[in-house]
């Protein structure tokens, strides 16, 4: 069932998850490890990041380097049909820019389509740690509304090859990122309200936000985005923290604000445990104070930490 699906039909605010695929040599029971203490509380949809490749200089004989391209964390695509598979629950695999070629990305979304996943989550990804800025593959994707746009045209049933006779439309699901605090490479919030729109009317359905710790920052994005037009859902995005230093770390690697009374709690702390705690309470009242709100539903990003997140949720659903 497609994410726009669930919402339309559900009488409460939904639970979903989000995880990391695990390093590359890893079992996928780790996954299942992670999934298995949260399906009590019926996850609608399951989110399976994609982390694209990563450069590294080997040292040869001669001396010289050579650049080797590794992904540290693959599988996406197998751990959404894995969970399909076990847990028949839908998931929702992201699709990147980076790393990706408009033809891999077309024959990438048909083997989604082959295995039944009618939900994908389009973003631009980040760019190479090498690099400065975000360099696209050639003959790739340099932004997320490209990317959406691409798979809009494949559920009207337009393929990169014109040619093609009894073409098959896919029928994708689309969602996008949302940043209530604004993507650190916009100018201003403005700009990346447009950007946003732009996603929406090339054909995206649904907004997942970047985390965030203070509530006010998304209903002041919701009220920005009904007010330019934007009626798609807008789910809020939510991180458990989880020891001190994530404190400065979430804020440094996410660009996002941690308020002032979090911030006071987590400094109090005299060890991870206690943070961690802090933590817990902190999202449980976010979580209390949104499902209040009535949003359509609660997007927890794991992170591997599904412990925490099965006390949240033991709390506010």
């Amino acid at each position: 069932m497609k994410v726009i699906e669930h919402i339309q039909k559900a009488k409460s605010t939904l639970f979903s998850i989000e995880i990391l695929p695990p390093l590359k040599g890893k079992s996928i029971q780790s996954i299942f490890d992670g999934i298995d203490p949260l399906m009590e509380f019926k996850p609608s949809f399951v989110d399976v990041t994609y982390h694209r490749e990563e450069y590294l200089y080997k040292k040869r004989e001669g001396g010289y380097l050579e650049k080797v391209s590794i992904r540290k964390r693959p599988g996406t695509v197998g751990i959404c049909a894995a969970i399909i598979n076990k847990y028949h629950v839908d998931t929702v695999p992201h699709i990147i820019c980076g790393g990706f070629s408009r033809e891999e990305t077309e024959n990438a979304l048909i083997d989604l389509q082959f295995l039944g996943i009618d939900n994908v989550l389009a973003l631009r990804g980040d760019s190479i740690k090498s690099e400065p800025e975000f360099v696209p593959e050639p003959n790739g994707h340099h932004y997320a509304i490209d990317l959406v746009k691409q798979i809009h045209h494949m559920n009207n049933g337009k393929y990169m090859d014109n040619e093609l006779a009894d073409v098959a439309p896919t029928n994708f699901c689309i969602g996008v990122a949302g940043y209530p605090e604004k993507h650190f490479e916009a100018p201003n919030m403005i700009s990346d309200m447009k950007y946003l729109k732009a996603k929406i009317d090339a054909g995206a359905e649904y907004i997942v936000t970047q985390m965030f710790f203070d509530n006010e920052q998304y209903f002041n994005y919701v009220k920005k985005c009904r007010d330019l037009g934007i009626t798609v859902p807008i789910i809020p995005g939510l991180k458990i923290m989880t020891s001190r230093k994530q404190a400065t770390a979430l804020s440094k690697i996410f660009k996002i604000d941690i308020p002032q009374p979090l911030l006071e709690q987590i400094e109090k702390c005299e060890s991870d445990e206690q943070a961690k705690e802090v933590g817990i309470e902190w999202c449980i009242e976010q979580s209390k104070e949104l499902i209040k709100a009535k949003v359509p539903c609660l997007h927890y990003y794991t992170m591997g930490t599904s412990e925490v997140t099965r006390r949240v949720a033991s709390e506010v659903f």
